[in-house]
């Protein structure tokens, strides 16, 4: 791989990284092998650059949260809050899988995850910078960059797509400096083989969520299946399990504090490197808004199914998503009121600009990219707040209606001309979306959230208003609440998008049957056709100015970073990483006064089950913990089994379910959580402050062994 100057630049400054700070790509890791093996690591830090050999091999992706493979059978390792989905999506009434969990006891009652479900095995990452940004595209600005960058990644991933069952994809880094594209094998088939009851994978719920101490039994499990020759398959009873080059072996020592650990997963977003002006339109705005905003939607859903176990259930899987990133929002913005972040940030990119200024040569670089960045973010940020309330005014189907148009319009189109998520390799994706409404939505709660935002939006002077979607929904500034619901209830009235036979027609209609259709959905959809690509295509004028300037601001922030010797990592985008540190508690900081040990044991659930709300353990689990019924999993020096531990890793979102590995690539557990005064780490690194929180993987063994009597699943796993 050719090395361009971002990837120098990176190269020469790793060596003076904390061990526990940074979400390293795996090839940049054995510029940390020092690092590595000081920590305590027994592998070759080079193992880890080879994405097909162990372990890295047998780490995966679901699309939004981590995972591995645990066994030579596809078995993959998770969450319980990763399967939680699956779970809710096949309980009903009378079948309450979600409070009662679920084991399949063979092969054959393993049951199909949620519609859309999959399993992505990596197998290639490659720089693929100068085929993006080429020399006509270079010099290109504005929506004419955007639609060259997006015509050159289209055929990236369209020559990567030849090899049928793999998905690609081009991913930025640094704002847009390096792109690099990941491929991945796409397995389809993905079905639900364990996850315990929600009194052990969501012990403690809310009302723990992002504390320490910790009793979470966070863990479930899925099974890869494919073809009998080995290839990415639709669902088929027909199907084997898939057989992974690499699975990851159960550690047979147990952890103790101070030893070393590691995870290996796909972090979604992180922020080190965001303008102070991001920063503060973040914590000023963005996350108090965003607060606000999830806690009216969950006392609507609240409201709404309260009386209605039916539609409780389904939606259990917003409800969870909202209340994880509400707490998490006002607990980033809680550290960030108590801290000097903002000062500090101002005054580092103070430092930047004097920097650049200070050299003609750099100044002519890089000087008026600042500027611009600047000056695009602050417009960016205007038009957020006009919009606040826009996005949620839509019915969830007219959304689905929207896009089904969209589909119909791109499909007219060669295949490489059309829109980037309207392609033939996107179909399936829109195929499962239009099923899963079935077993997610409402309509009296869907409604209730809609006229939530719209009387909102109503609200609003009428130049804050756009006048085709003001006209397609049948709504104008100033309505009353009643003319609104009357204008809601006509529309929703008006459609037959409810049936799940009716989306999927939809799926192969032409735009001449959306404009002859009669349904009020449809009819919305087209009214907003032209008025939403005139909108899009001035987003992507903005867009094309703001990669240019970024890239260019990157470009900057990372050659002075390099002058002072500071590491430069780039933030976490959903693609494979790796983090590395310790098993530590806390003696200092914690909002009591007192120190954190780093383990917790089932003794804390006898100590916390209450039967009420978020501490309602099961009956059996109850009994074993009562009755030390513990095998041989208890822990010498705890006297106990161990159910969660701390350490000291750079973890963030979308690194749920990765693996933590032990300094011989063992599993040691799961990752799922971070400590609430710590999660503010996404924008600002505190190495004092940072601990991620894991499950034991004595606690889930026992579980299997001693409460469900997954015999199966441990026998597969070399457990016994």
């Amino acid at each position: 791989m050719k090395k361009t100057f971002l990837t120098l630049a990176v190269l020469s400054t790793v060596s003076a990284v904390q061990a526990d700070e940074g979400m390293w790509m795996p090839q940049q890791l054995p510029q940390v092998a020092k690092q590595l093996k000081a920590a305590g690591l027994k592998l070759d830090p080079k193992a880890l650059t080879n994405l097909t050999e162990f372990p890295m091999g047998a780490i995966v992706s679901l699309g939004g949260c981590s995972a591995s493979f645990v066994s030579p059978e596809g078995l993959v390792a998770t969450n319980h809050h990763c399967v939680y989905n699956s779970v809710a999506y096949n309980s009903k009434p009378g079948r309450d899988y979600l409070a009662d969990g679920f084991l399949a006891k063979t092969l054959g009652d393993e049951i199909p995850a949620a519609p859309g479900s999959r399993v992505f095995v990596t197998k290639e990452v490659r720089n693929v910078t100068q085929q993006v940004i080429d020399k006509t595209t270079a010099a290109l600005e504005g929506k004419k960059r955007v639609d060259a960058i997006e015509k050159n990644v289209k055929a990236i991933v369209a020559a990567c797509e030849k090899e049928e069952g793999h998905r690609c994809n081009v991913y930025p880094y640094y704002g847009g400096l390096e792109y690099y594209l990941i491929k991945q094998m796409e397995i389809r088939d993905v079905r639900l083989v364990y996850a315990p009851p929600a009194g052990v994978g969501k012990f403690g719920g809310d009302t723990d969520n992002w504390m320490w101490p910790r009793h979470t039994g966070d863990f479930g499990f899925y099974r890869a299946y494919v073809s009998k020759d080995g290839k990415a398959a639709d669902f088929s009873k027909d199907n084997v399990p898939y057989v992974p080059k690499h699975h990851l072996k159960l550690a047979k020592d147990g952890l103790k504090e101070g030893d070393f650990v590691m995870v290996l997963g796909y972090p979604g977003r992180t922020n080190r490197h965001r303008l102070p002006s991001e920063v503060d339109f973040t914590f000023s705005w963005d996350y108090p808004n965003f607060v606000k905003s999830s806690g009216e939607r969950l006392a609507i859903i609240g409201e709404q199914t309260k009386t209605d176990d039916a539609a409780r259930l389904k939606y259990a899987g917003m409800v969870a998503g909202i209340n994880n990133y509400y707490k998490n929002r006002q607990g980033m913005l809680d550290s960030y009121a108590n801290s000097d972040f903002l000062a500090r940030k101002t005054k580092e990119h103070a430092e930047l600009k004097a920097w650049v200024n200070s050299n003609p040569a750099r100044a002519k670089e890089y000087a008026a990219d600042l500027a611009t960045v600047e000056k695009l973010i602050a417009e960016r940020q205007e038009k957020a707040k006009r919009d606040v309330n826009v996005d949620g005014i839509f019915p969830r189907l007219l959304g689905t209606a929207r896009t089904l148009y969209r589909l119909a319009n791109e499909r007219t189109k060669p295949d490489a001309e059309r829109k980037a998520g309207f392609q033939e390799r996107d179909l399936p994706r829109f195929a499962a979306g239009v099923k899963s409404v079935e077993g997610t939505y409402a309509e009296n709660v869907d409604k209730a959230l809609v006229m939530h935002s719209l009387k909102k939006y109503a609200a609003q002077p009428a130049s804050e208003h756009y006048a085709d979607v003001d006209a397609a929904l049948g709504i104008r500034a100033g309505m009353s609440d009643a003319e609104l619901s009357a204008a809601v209830d006509k529309l929703y009235a008006g459609s037959k998008l409810g049936s799940t036979e009716a989306r999927t027609a939809w799926l192969k209609a032409k735009p001449e049957d959306f404009k002859n259709s009669d349904d009020s959905f449809i009819k919305a959809a087209v009214a907003m056709y032209e008025g939403s690509l005139k909108r899009e295509a001035e987003a992507e004028e903005e867009a094309g100015k703001m990669q240019q300037a970024y890239a260019n601001y990157m470009k900057a922030k990372i050659a002075f970073m390099t002058s002072k010797g500071l590491p430069v990592y780039p933030d976490a985008n959903s693609t494979l990483r790796v983090t590395f540190g310790k098993v530590a508690g806390r003696d200092h900081g914690t909002a009591d006064g007192l120190a954190w040990a780093p383990f917790t044991t089932v003794k804390g659930v006898l100590a916390k089950a209450t039967g009420e709300g978020d501490f309602k353990a099961p009956k059996a689990q109850l009994d074993a913990i009562k009755a030390k019924d513990f095998g041989n999993f208890v822990d010498p020096k705890l006297k106990s089994v161990p159910l969660a531990y701390l350490a000291t890793l750079d973890i963030t979102g979308g690194n749920s379910g990765s693996a933590a590995l032990n300094a011989k690539g063992e599993l040691i557990g799961l990752a799922f959580d971070g400590t609430l005064d710590s999660i503010i780490s996404d924008w600002d690194f505190n190495a004092a402050n940072t601990r991620s929180i894991q499950v034991d993987l004595r606690y889930m063994l026992w579980q299997m062994k001693h409460v469900d009597k997954a015999d199966r699943l441990l026998k597969e796993m070399g457990a016994q």
